[in-house]
């Protein structure tokens, strides 16, 4: 299968600058960032003090320090949040309206442009790699649209910044212990208490997985429902195939009485995506947290 790039215009770069910069983070967000050296990649995201996800994003470590890939419709306001956490450290941090993002999988490109830096995904392999550098020369090396990307994300059961939300889902939600997305033994962060909890007693019951429906799937915000009880929401669609945050127990029982799970009305089918190590709700295994 021929490798497939697809720009994605619905991303941002933030850079921050500075000697102290991966201190800087590794004090304030989810993922393991001390360590990382000029061109390799984190991603993890900026808590709530309770605990849930504010923003979502990436960071690749650079020469002068990272760069962050975030949302576009995100990165205003997240620029406001990191400059506020900054206080009098010696830290430039600025929009970079010059580079954009791109993503590339089914393969690695076979030549990557000067001045763009290529790093594999760091939440799963399979993904592929995404790329940062100008819009014109991420153009030259485009070959799909960012369409059938989605559409790839959703069949590998990943969702994307804007479709976790702002203050909806904790980390367990949305699978950062499964990505490495966030660190448990690293020292604190903000929310560090909440998400430490909850992987400590096992209390993260929801989960966004992969669904697909028996006809096309109704707009995300829809409510997921097993049998006659609401037990989700679908957060994603596109054809037969998106992403739902469900409660995994209510769709295991769901499914062991027949009842089966269902948005507007279209009945869904849910699966455990082969990364995951939560149990499955087909009962299949008995893997856990």
């Amino acid at each position: 299968m021929a490798v497939r790039l697809a720009t994605l215009a619905d991303r941002a770069i933030i850079e921050i600058t500075g000697n102290e910069t991966l201190a800087f983070l590794q004090d304030l967000i989810t993922a393991d960032v001390e360590n990382l050296k000029s061109g390799e990649a984190a991603h993890g995201g900026l808590l709530t003090p309770q605990g849930k996800i504010l923003f979502d994003f990436f960071v690749l470590a650079s020469e002068a320090g990272v760069l962050i890939d975030c949302a576009r419709e995100q990165r205003d306001t997240l620029l406001q949040r990191l400059m506020m956490y900054k206080l009098r450290l010696p830290l430039g941090i600025a929009a970079r309206d010059d580079l954009s993002v791109a993503v590339c999988w089914d393969g690695k490109p076979e030549k990557v442009p000067e001045g763009v830096t290529c790093f594999a995904d760091p939440r799963l392999a399979s993904l592929g790699w995404r790329l940062v550098g100008p819009a014109s020369s991420l153009a030259s090396l485009e070959s799909a649209d960012a369409d059938a990307y989605r559409q790839a994300r959703y069949r590998f059961g990943l969702a994307d910044s804007l479709e976790i939300g702002s203050g909806e889902l904790f980390p367990h939600e949305a699978n950062y212990d499964q990505f490495g997305s966030v660190n448990f033994k690293k020292g604190c962060y903000v929310g560090q208490e909440v998400v430490s909890r909850m992987q400590h007693r096992g209390t993260a019951r929801s989960r966004i997985v992969p669904v697909e429906g028996q006809s096309g799937l109704p707009a995300a915000g829809v409510p997921v429902m097993t049998g006659s009880r609401q037990s989700g929401k679908l957060i994603a669609a596109s054809g037969d195939h998106g992403l739902a945050v469900v409660r995994l127990d209510r769709a295991a029982a769901a499914m062991a009485d027949g009842s089966g799970l269902s948005v507007d009305g279209v009945p869904v089918t849910m699966h455990k995506p082969d990364w995951a190590h939560w149990p499955d709700p087909a009962g299949d295994d008995q893997d856990a947290d």
